[in-house]
């Protein structure tokens, strides 16, 4: 569907995009009852819509975090001398202001880790105290949804910062076991 946003930007969503396309006896195995795929659904869209926008304004937070976050992707994408010195400092600049304009456009609070923090813990309390995951003992497409967003800021102080201060440490454990068990069984 083609639609309009507040701003006069015309936007396409599409209605079917959290919906898994299953056989009747697989969508029984998968989902044993309505409401668990209702909640990965949810999860999901949170996940794409909230989560993934405080990713950026929280590793380019500062000028420091800036700068270390580009230190990071440029030493793990193996750039060239002049290439990395490029990318490291005028990356770090560009996405230190661009993340000020994204703070500002997701309404997040002065100290945008806050955001973050409350997030996690959200998630923590829905997946709850019962269940490894969101998908009960193993995980479904909403907790693999979060832990990709999660993940990318991995090695950040950010990060380290959401650990400490959160209780997403235990869930983001299970998942990188799991994920872990997957890759070796490949």
């Amino acid at each position: 569907m083609k639609t309009v946003t507040e701003q006069g930007k015309e936007v396409f969503e599409y209605g079917n995009k959290y919906w898994l396309m299953l056989d009747e006896k697989e969508t029984k195995r998968v989902y044993p009852v309505k409401e668990v795929r209702v909640e990965e659904m949810k999860w999901r869209k949170w996940a794409d819509d909230w989560l993934v926008h405080l990713i950026s304004p929280n590793v380019y937070r500062t000028p420091r975090e800036a700068l270390a976050s580009f230190d990071y992707i440029v030493r793990e994408g193996k750039f060239g001398t002049v290439e990395g010195f490029f990318a490291k400092y005028m990356g770090a600049v560009a996405m230190f202001f661009i993340s000020k304009r994204l703070k500002k456009r997701h309404h997040l609070q002065d100290n945008v880790r806050e955001d973050l923090y409350e997030a996690v813990n959200e998630w923590v309390t829905a997946v709850g105290k019962h269940r490894l995951f969101m998908g009960g003992n193993q995980p479904n497409l909403a907790d693999l949804a979060v832990y990709g967003v999660l993940r990318v800021m991995e090695g950040l102080e950010a990060f380290d910062d959401m650990m400490v201060h959160t209780k997403i440490q235990p869930w983001y454990q299970r998942m990188e076991e799991v994920i872990q068990k997957a890759v070796v069984a490949v």
